[in-house]
C-alpha cells in the first residue's frame, strides 16, 4: 500500500462526512449560542446551564447511541439491495427510538431532585431546575429525529440531516434572541427562554427531516406506509441487540464528561462555568470528527455487505488518517489560541461580574490546553469506535470503552481534580488518559477482526 491508495478516499469519505459534520456541529452550535447568549446573564446563569445539561448530555448519549444500531444494518441491506431487510431496520429503530425518547425524558424528569444531593452551588441548582423540565421534554423529538438520521445516513443520504439540522439552529437561534432577553415584546425568561428555543427547535427538526425523506424516491418507500406497531421479534433483538452495546459506549465516554461538570461544580461556580466554556469548544471538534465517524460506519457497512473485506480495511484506514489530520489542525487551533476562546463566553464590560468573568476565562484557557492534548486520540477512538460499528461488532468496544473511561480515566480526574490537588486542570488529565487509552485499544481490535477476515476470506 502507498500512501496514495488511501488518500483517493478522501474526496468520497468528506463526501459522506460533511453533511454529518454540519449536522453534528449543529447540535453542538444550539448550546454554543445558548452559552454565550445565557453567559451575558451571569456565571450562575451559565453554570446552570451546564449542570441540566449535564443530566442532557447522559441521556441524549443513550438515545444517540442507540440509535447508531439502524446505520449499519441499512447500510450493508442498502449495499445487497435489499429494501425489506432495510425497511424493516428502519421501523424497528424508529420504534425503539421513540419508547427510548419516553424513557429518557421521564427518567430526567424525576431524577431533578438528585441537583439538591450532589453538592453543586445553591444558586445554580435553583436556576437549572425550571431549565431542565423543558429542555427534558426536547429529549422525546431529538431520539425520534435521530432514528430518521441514521436511517438516512444509512442510505448515504448523509445531506438531509444537515438541511433539518440547519434550520433547527436559526428557529434556535431567533427563540433564544427573544425568549432569553425579553426583545420585541416577548417576555424576558433568561436561560428558560433558552429552554423553550431548544424545544421547539428540535420539534421543527424532526418534521422537517420526515418530509425531505418522504419527497426523495431512494427514501419515500422507507418512511411512509410505517406499520409501526407490527414487529418482528427477530429484528428487535437484532436492532436491541446492536444498539444497546452502542448506547452503553457512548455512554461512557459521555459520562466521564459529565462527571468532569459535576466534579467541577465541587470546586465553585466558577470552575464549573469554565469547565462549561471548554467542554462547549472542544465538543465542536469532535462533532466533526463524529462526522468521519459516520462515514466510516457506513462504508465500512457498504464494504461488509459486500464482502470486500481487503476494501474495507483500506478504506477504513483512510478515514483514520484524515481523522488525525483534522484533529491535528484542530489541536493547533486550540493551543494558539487558548487565550482568546474562551472570551467569547463572558462579558468584559460587565463591572459587576467583572472579577467572576476573569477567573473563569483564567481557568478556561488552561482547560483549552489540555483539549488540545486529547484533540488526536479523541479523534482515533470516535473514527475507530465507528468501523466497529460498521461490522456490527459492538461487545468487546463496549468493554473497552467502560475500561478506559472508568477504571482509568474517571479515577485520575478524581484524585488530582481536588482542590488541594491540580483543580479543574487534574479533572482533564484523567479525560487525557481515558481518551488516549480507549483509542489504542479501539485500534487494536479493529486491526485484529480485519485481519481476521482477510484471512478467513482467503482460505474459503
Amino acid at each position: 500500500m502507498t500512501l496514495s491508495d488511501y488518500t483517493k478516499e478522501f474526496k468520497l469519505n468528506w463526501k459522506l462526512a460533511a453533511p454529518v459534520m454540519l449536522g453534528m456541529l449543529g447540535h453542538t452550535f444550539v448550546q454554543f449560542i445558548d452559552n454565550i447568549m445565557v453567559g451575558q446573564l451571569g456565571t450562575a446563569e451559565l453554570a446552570a446551564v451546564s449542570l441540566g445539561n449535564s443530566f442532557m448530555f447522559i441521556a441524549m448519549s443513550i438515545g444517540i447511541g442507540f440509535s447508531t444500531a439502524i446505520t449499519p444494518i441499512v447500510a450493508e441491506a442498502d449495499a445487497a439491495k435489499n429494501f425489506n431487510e432495510g425497511k424493516s431496520s428502519f421501523k424497528h429503530g424508529l420504534f425503539l427510538c421513540a419508547i427510548l425518547g419516553l424513557v429518557l425524558f421521564l427518567s430526567v424528569f424525576l431524577a431533578k431532585p438528585l441537583l439538591y444531593f450532589m453538592k453543586q452551588p445553591v444558586e445554580v441548582v435553583e436556576l437549572a431546575l425550571p431549565y431542565l423540565n423543558l429542555v427534558a421534554f426536547s429529549l422525546i423529538p431529538l431520539i425520534i429525529f435521530q432514528a430518521f438520521k441514521q436511517f438516512s445516513d444509512g442510505l448515504s443520504m448523509t445531506r438531509y440531516p444537515m438541511y433539518a439540522t440547519v434550520l433547527a439552529n436559526l428557529v434556535n437561534v431567533v427563540l433564544n434572541y427573544l425568549l432569553i432577553f425579553g426583545k420585541f415584546g416577548f417576555p424576558e425568561l433568561g436561560i428558560v427562554g433558552a429552554a423553550y428555543g431548544t424545544l421547539v427547535s428540535r420539534i421543527i427538526m424532526v418534521i422537517y427531516l420526515w418530509w425531505l425523506l418522504a419527497k426523495k424516491e431512494k427514501s419515500k418507500a422507507y418512511v411512509t406506509n410505517i406499520k409501526l406497531f407490527v414487529l418482528d421479534k427477530l429484528m428487535l433483538k437484532k436492532v436491541i441487540n446492536l444498539g444497546y452495546p452502542s448506547a452503553m459506549q457512548m455512554f461512557f465516554e459521555v459520562a466521564i464528561f459529565t462527571a468532569a461538570i459535576w466534579l467541577s461544580g465541587l470546586l465553585g461556580k466558577n470552575p464549573q462555568a469554565a469547565n462549561q466554556i471548554a467542554l462547549n469548544l472542544s465538543s465542536m471538534t469532535f462533532m466533526v470528527v463524529m462526522g468521519l465517524s459516520v462515514a466510516s460506519m457506513i462504508r465500512v457497512g457498504n464494504q461488509k455487505g459486500l464482502h470486500q473485506y481487503f476494501e474495507l480495511r483500506r478504506i477504513a484506514f483512510s478515514i483514520f488518517l484524515l481523522a488525525i489530520i483534522l484533529s491535528t489542525c484542530f489541536a493547533i487551533l486550540f493551543f494558539i489560541f487558548h487565550n482568546q476562546l474562551p472570551k467569547l463566553y463572558v462579558d468584559y464590560k460587565d463591572a459587576e461580574n467583572l472579577i467572576d468573568n476573569i477567573e473563569v476565562v483564567s481557568i478556561a484557557s488552561k482547560l483549552m490546553i489540555a483539549a488540545a492534548i486529547f484533540q488526536i486520540s479523541d479523534g482515533i477512538q470516535v473514527v475507530v469506535l465507528g468501523a466497529l460499528r460498521g461490522l456490527q461488532d459492538v461487545k468487546i468496544p463496549t468493554v473497552i470503552t467502560f475500561v478506559s473511561y472508568w477504571m482509568i480515566g474517571f479515577p485520575i480526574s478524581y484524585y488530582l481534580g481536588k482542590e488541594d490537588a491540580y483543580g479543574s486542570f487534574g479533572i482533564w488529565l484523567g479525560l487525557i488518559a481515558g481518551l488516549t487509552v480507549a483509542a489504542i485499544l479501539l485500534f487494536i481490535r479493529f486491526n485484529y477482526l480485519t485481519k481476521k477476515l482477510i484471512l478467513n476470506s482467503t482460505n474459503s
